[in-house]
């Protein structure tokens, strides 16, 4: 059981730390891409780095699941997996800023891009909470 929760905590710090990087990664590939009109290493280094972590999240997913499991499923798991499952939505919205980025298509300023970044700061501090205090 121990083995699991380490897998889990490894798999949580390196999804979250996508989470915080790629919206931030964005914002310097788009200056980039408009200083070099073409797709540059930036690009190749988020792209990269979102694919990993999609799998380090699977795999958070997973062993969260299997951990809430074994604890029974009480009441405050139901509010962090509800707070995961908003941070995974966050996450995939990501994934399709990175799909438009790759075809050229930065749409999004660097302010909306900066402030899609810190809403995700909020989410982890919040599950953060939830698995600290269990409220109930």
């Amino acid at each position: 059981m121990e083995w699991v929760k380490i897998i889990h905590i490894l798999c949580v710090m390196g999804w979250m730390t996508s989470i915080f990087a790629v919206p931030r990664a964005l914002i310097f590939w788009r200056r980039e891409y408009d200083r070099l009109g073409e797709f540059g290493p930036l690009g190749d280094l988020t792209i990269r780095l979102y694919r990993f972590s999609a799998g380090l999240a699977v795999i958070a997913l997973a062993t969260g699941l299997w951990l809430a499991h074994d604890l029974g499923w009480p009441a405050w798991v139901h509010l962090k997996l509800t707070l995961v499952a908003a941070l995974a939505v966050h996450y995939i919205w990501t994934g399709r800023l990175v799909i438009r980025a790759k075809a050229g298509a930065f749409k999004e300023s660097d302010l909306f891009l900066r402030i899609f970044n810190e809403i995700s700061v909020f989410g982890a501090i919040a599950v953060l909470w939830v698995v600290v205090v269990k409220p109930f």
